[in-house]
């Protein structure tokens, strides 16, 4: 393991891209097809960066094995015929590219941890040019999701960085949580899905309102580290 490498671990809905719109819609529809109440726009926005499974379970903790089996599948359908549209509504948040850019200059290692599926996620980066930055690839399709700390671990395995020098961020309670679990630097966005006072009760270490303050932390901190180096 290198003392001198730094990973970043980026969520992906909430974080990177504004992904609300077509999970929001997918459970919409899926609810109306299995005769389900929906359970509304502000409870299905909470779960974004669960897996799908623990969404579910979430959401609906009360359902039949057989309406879970089908609210699951017409979930998964639709969101797919989502992604068919040319105007599917994944949006980068402001800066984003920007700072992914200027990280990998840096030689800030890159990697993501969501709750999105492999296929999904490998959609999004592409879509938006991003996908050959990012060195490590942890969906939920390769075991425990959030807050489990599985995904990090898995990380820091592909990597070979140090606990003390990788950082998540994350726009969720269960990004905080997964974070600390795995002993890592937890860093909370203030514009996805979660409000600031969840994320500093579930354990940020640090709250940033703009992606670019990711890079101020950054340098921040190498600074610090370079002058202890000196003494």
């Amino acid at each position: 393991m290198s003392e001198e490498l730094k990973l970043a671990l980026f969520d992906c809905d909430g974080t990177l891209v504004d992904g609300q719109h077509m999970i929001i819609n997918a459970m919409r529809q899926a609810s109306k097809i299995c005769n389900i109440p929906y359970a509304g726009d502000d409870k299905v926005r909470h779960i974004v960066g669960l897996s799908l499974h623990e969404a579910i379970l979430n959401i609906y903790p009360d359902l039949t094995e057989n309406d879970y089996s089908l609210l699951h599948k017409n979930f998964v359908e639709h969101f797919q015929y989502l992604r068919t549209l040319k105007d599917h509504d994944e949006p980068l948040y402001e800066g984003i590219k920007d700072t992914i850019l200027e990280l990998n200059k840096m030689g800030i290692i890159l990697g993501v941890a969501t709750g999105k599926s492999t296929r999904g996620l490998i959609n999004t980066l592409d879509n938006h040019g991003l996908k050959d930055y990012f060195v490590t690839l942890n969906t939920a399709d390769d075991g425990p999701g959030k807050p489990n700390p599985a995904m990090i671990n898995a990380a820091l395995s592909d990597t070979g960085v140090l606990r003390a020098n990788t950082y998540m961020i994350g726009d969720t309670t269960y990004d905080m949580v997964m974070a600390k679990q795995a002993g890592v630097h937890s860093v909370g966005v203030t514009w996805g899905y979660h409000e600031k006072h969840d994320l500093v009760s579930s354990g940020a270490d640090h709250i940033i309102d703009h992606i670019s303050e990711f890079i101020d932390l950054i340098k921040m901190q190498l600074k610090v580290k370079h002058f202890q180096i000196g003494l």
